[in-house]
């Protein structure tokens, strides 16, 4: 009986041992997998990509994402992410960015998503966002490494203009129809102050306005800067068409001296990214003629 007892006792500390091993592994993989991250936009899936971070879903985009990500399910196009295939990924957060969030929000809600919303807007709050998710997700050391990285690039641009003559600035961003203006809170807005220009709108808290031409005139800024959101294509076009058939603009001193630049969207989009400084760099040019 006393035989039985033990080998009983020892069959149940053997069973006890390997459910602990057990649950152990399963902590110790859950610990090595991390949380489940969805990055819905290029600019947050490069910045993860420099984090080392895993993500299981990423945008569905023309241009090319990190090659870590490749065979990492699409989960449609940045401004209407596919909620249905990112609720079969079970993630833990969705990351977008602020500039979106008034179309998004209710519908990541409504899909019982937790959605983070970035603030893009100037290449100042993108840092500030870089070193919260270094923080959030244990990659302090990556975040401050790509933060000293992007302000060493603007910092010897902002060096360069420091003692230049400020030029005055309009900015528009068109879409297929129509356009607007862009101020200072607006990413593009960001790079010219960066790059020691004066946008001609002042005294606004919104990043884009209604276009009021005989304002603009009365403005006439010294250079004109036209970005497209797009179909940069047929935005380029309507610009030239509008310029051409709109008198107004032949009064502008920046139309008189050739200082209209079309910028290029892969490289000045509706909200800061990686290559920001690049974009500094070419803003920079722009300004004074480089």
């Amino acid at each position: 009986m006393k035989k039985t007892a033990v080998i009983f006792l020892v069959l149940l500390l053997f069973l006890v041992g390997c459910g602990n091993e057990e649950a152990a592994q399963k902590t110790e993989q859950k610990t090595e997998q991390g949380p489940k991250i969805v990055a819905t936009t290029v600019a947050i899936t490069e910045i993860m990509d420099k984090l080392d971070l895993p993500l299981v879903g990423i945008p569905t985009s023309s241009k090319k994402l990190p090659e870590r990500y490749a065979g990492v399910k699409e989960t449609g196009s940045p401004m209407g992410p596919d909620l249905e295939v990112i609720r079969m990924l079970k993630p833990d957060m969705v990351l977008s960015t602020k500039t979106l969030e008034a179309d998004l929000k209710a519908g990541f809600e409504g899909a019982d998503l937790n959605a983070d919303f970035l603030d893009f807007t100037s290449i100042d709050s993108m840092q500030v966002e870089i070193k919260k998710l270094g923080t959030e997700f244990d990659r302090t050391k990556e975040a401050s490494k790509l933060n000293s990285d992007l302000t060493r690039e603007i910092d010897k641009v902002k060096t360069n203009v420091a003692k230049k003559k400020k030029p005055t600035v309009l900015i528009l961003m068109g879409v297929p129809g129509s356009y607007l203006v862009v101020t200072e809170y607006a990413y593009i807005g960001d790079l010219v102050k960066l790059a020691g220009g004066e946008n001609v709108i002042t005294n606004q808290k919104v990043e884009y306005l209604a276009s009021n031409t005989e304002y603009l005139q009365n403005a006439n800024p010294d250079i004109i800067l036209r970005a497209a959101h797009g179909m940069p294509a047929e935005v380029v076009k309507m610009f030239d068409e509008e310029f051409k058939t709109n008198d107004i603009w032949k009064h502008f001193d920046a139309v008189k001296n050739d200082r209209v630049y079309d910028l290029d969207e892969n490289l000045f989009g509706m909200t800061a990214s990686l290559n920001a400084p690049e974009a500094l760099r070419e803003m920079e040019k722009m300004l004074y003629d480089n």
